[in-house]
């Protein structure tokens, strides 16, 4: 086991790690325009999160979309599950709750492809650890 003398060792390992985990084979993930994130938690799963996250990473394909489909934990909106979180570049996140296939297929067709709003916006309550 590497033993961490200093905050370079601790960001190394940080960084090799994020490497590991990433989805996509070590690729860059910034330039990618939609980044699509489905809270796989508990309570999304028991909800149907995996059938939503199955289909996101289809249909994309599929359509040709550029995107990556990666899953979370929970967002804190177990009320509402399944939730995505859809982060499009240069705007900030969005989170969409109550997603089925069949909204998943609109969002989709509408807020990705179109930039058309879609019902289901749950407003954001949390920020990430990095701000």
């Amino acid at each position: 086991m590497t033993k961490i003398k200093t905050i370079k060792d601790l960001e190394r390992i940080k960084n090799d790690l994020r490497s590991d985990m990433d989805l996509n084979g070590g690729r860059d993930n910034s330039e990618i325009p939609v980044k699509i994130k489905v809270g796989m938690g508990t309570s999304g799963i028991a909800s149907g999160a995996k059938d939503v996250m199955d289909f996101f990473t289809e249909a994309l394909e599929k359509r040709n979309i550029e995107a990556v489909v990666s899953q979370t934990g929970d967002m804190g909106y177990s009320y509402a599950e399944p939730t995505i979180e859809i982060t499009k570049t240069g705007a900030e996140p969005i989170v969409f709750g109550y997603v089925d296939v069949k909204k998943a297929d609109l969002i989709i067709e509408k807020f990705i492809k179109l930039g058309e709003e879609v019902d289901g916006i749950i407003p954001v309550n949390y920020r990430t650890i990095d701000e």
